[in-house]
């Protein structure tokens, strides 16, 4: 979790009331980086015409932190030719498996806990099963990975979401700093001893 801004209004109101009625905490910002992608393996040519590749689509964090603090569910939506093409995966990793033969548009719908207050997050991502370089043949051995980064930017949040990730903020804060700190000092000592 990225924190964009923590300041609290000048006026001196931390809270504004949101269309639910909710207590929202005004002048704040976070940041949720999730990524969302699809991995797939060829059978090999054992398999049959329907079920060439088996793959997994996943939503999750780009540094494998614990979504659940957040997201309550994600809602994942297949081909129709699928039994059961909508899957709802409850509990961490937000992600599944199947296998088959075509390539299409998956849609993840990200949806927060109930305190966050907030809208359901649609996000549309291609299920790749081929390199896109053709002088590549199919591998079992060598997957095909197709990922996209996103920032979920949560504005004014409620003010008992920002009470549960205020800890989480806290520590990706210190550990960015820390990291930032590390970088100064392996500079400093790189110029010292030249």
């Amino acid at each position: 979790l990225a924190p964009m801004a923590a300041a609290v209004g000048s006026t001196g109101d931390a809270f504004v009331q949101g269309k639910k009625g909710e207590r929202r905490m005004k002048d704040v910002e976070f940041c949720l980086p999730i990524s969302v992608g699809t991995i797939a393996f060829w059978l090999g040519k054992k398999a049959d015409e329907y079920h060439s590749h088996r793959w997994t689509v996943y939503v999750r964090s780009p540094v494998n932190e614990d979504l659940s603090p957040i997201v309550k569910k994600v809602v994942f939506h297949l081909h129709h030719s699928f039994t059961d093409p909508v899957r709802e995966v409850t509990v961490q990793p937000f992600e599944l498996t199947e296998a088959g033969w075509g390539e299409f548009e998956i849609t993840a719908v990200i949806h927060f806990i109930d305190e966050a207050a907030e809208e359901p997050f649609e996000i549309v991502h291609a299920l790749k099963l081929f390199h896109t370089n053709e002088t590549q043949s199919n591998s079992t051995k060598k997957p095909v990975v197709s990922e996209t980064y996103e920032e979920l930017v949560f504005s004014e949040p409620t003010e008992s979401l920002y009470q549960k990730i205020h800890p989480m903020l806290s520590a990706a804060s210190a550990s960015n700093a820390s990291a930032s700190t590390s970088d100064v000092n392996a500079n400093a000592n790189a110029n010292a001893s030249r």
